[in-house]
């Protein structure tokens, strides 16, 4: 990996609100780390820091870290950490990890594919990864920026494996090398949606149909429709109605008293 030149600035300031106001002077807190000195607090320049992340593929990023005032002329350090704003995706902060060059490093790289899968391209299979990141180890001037797999020979229910890709030169992949980092999946038949659809409909009208019986039996006697009362006397024919109370034609008159 070849490296980028980054200038930061020592910082004296930790506190929220002291740190709010060095982002919005256009300045973006750094910490440093490594076994090659203590922690230290920077600073970089936002413009800085974000063309150096856009320039690159991934946030793995191998600098050349020049400190004001530092002792030492350069720094080699790889971009540990980069913390996003949620909305506006601006750097809030960038963690760094000083490196040797003699030294190895052990770090995650993004796994891109190259070419179309043959079973997507005759089958109408899927490519899935399985793995989106590989853990490699090698000294930082070798570090990748990602790993390149070339799917064109993949078949439906074929997979490549760990053990099956070839890293570059002086790059060590870690990790099982029996399990899958990319396959090809089989298109899912639409005759296997059809079944289940049917199911729900028929399910649909067996509860539709028990709820109107429910609403059957528990009608109220007298209702239209509704059985009779078992027991109940029939109505006799011809029964007279009987008068509604405050009926004055209904009601007979007496007998006048003769004198």
């Amino acid at each position: 990996m070849k490296s980028v030149a980054l200038t930061a600035y020592p910082r004296s300031q930790v506190q929220r609100a002291e740190v709010k106001k060095l982002r919005a002077a256009g300045r973006v807190p750094a910490t440093i780390y490594g076994s090659q000195a203590k922690p230290q607090n920077l600073e970089v320049g936002f413009d800085d820091i974000t063309d150096l992340l856009h320039g690159s593929v991934s946030e793995n990023v191998l600098v050349d870290l020049s400190v004001e005032s530092d002792a030492r002329s350069k720094r080699l350090a790889l971009v540990q950490d980069v913390q996003h704003h949620p909305l506006s995706g601006k750097v809030l902060h960038v963690d760094l990890h000083e490196v040797a060059e003699n030294e190895k490093v052990t770090v995650s790289v993004p796994v891109e594919t190259t070419g179309e899968p043959a079973g997507v391209k005759n089958g109408g299979g899927t490519l899935e990864h399985v793995m989106f990141k590989l853990k490699v180890r090698c000294l930082p001037r070798d570090l990748p920026e990602q790993i390149v797999i070339d799917v064109t020979a993949l078949e439906i229910g074929k997979s490549i494996h760990l053990g099956e890709i070839v890293p570059p030169a002086g790059v060590e992949l870690l990790g099982d090398k029996t399990r899958a980092v990319v396959a090809v999946s089989a298109p899912r038949a639409e005759e296997e949606v059809a079944p289940v659809a049917a199911v729900a409909g028929a399910a649909d009208v067996e509860m539709t149909k028990e709820k109107k019986e429910e609403g059957a039996e528990g009608a109220a006697p007298g209702a239209k429709g509704a059985p009779a009362a078992k027991g109940a006397a029939p109505a006799a024919k011809g029964d007279a109605k009987a008068p509604a109370a405050g009926d004055k034609k209904a009601e007979a008159k007496p007998a006048e008293k003769k004198k």
